[in-house]
């Protein structure tokens, strides 16, 4: 669950707030003018979001790939793979 600070308190107090986002490995929602602006979140979690991210937008390539026929063979994927490593 994150927590919620206001920019002007990220402001007077970032070294506090960043020590905690780093200890507790939860994002803060930082608000600005009432609203939600950003999440301040740990480089550890973040790299992890960035990954996962990649290989979701991967599947969904391969996912739109079928739908579009754009597949090859086993046998046209070796033919292929063999000229990309050589």
């Amino acid at each position: 669950m994150a927590t919620t600070e206001l920019v002007t308190t990220l402001k007077r107090n970032a070294t506090r707030i960043i020590a905690e986002v780093q200890r507790k490995q939860e994002p803060v929602l930082i608000t600005q003018h009432g609203l939600p602006a950003a999440y301040l979140v740990d480089i550890k979690t973040f790299e992890s979001q960035q990954a996962r991210l990649e290989v979701l937008e991967g599947i969904a390539r391969g996912e739109m790939a079928i739908r579009d026929g754009r597949v090859l063979s086993h046998s046209q994927a070796k033919i292929k793979m063999k000229r990309w490593l050589r």
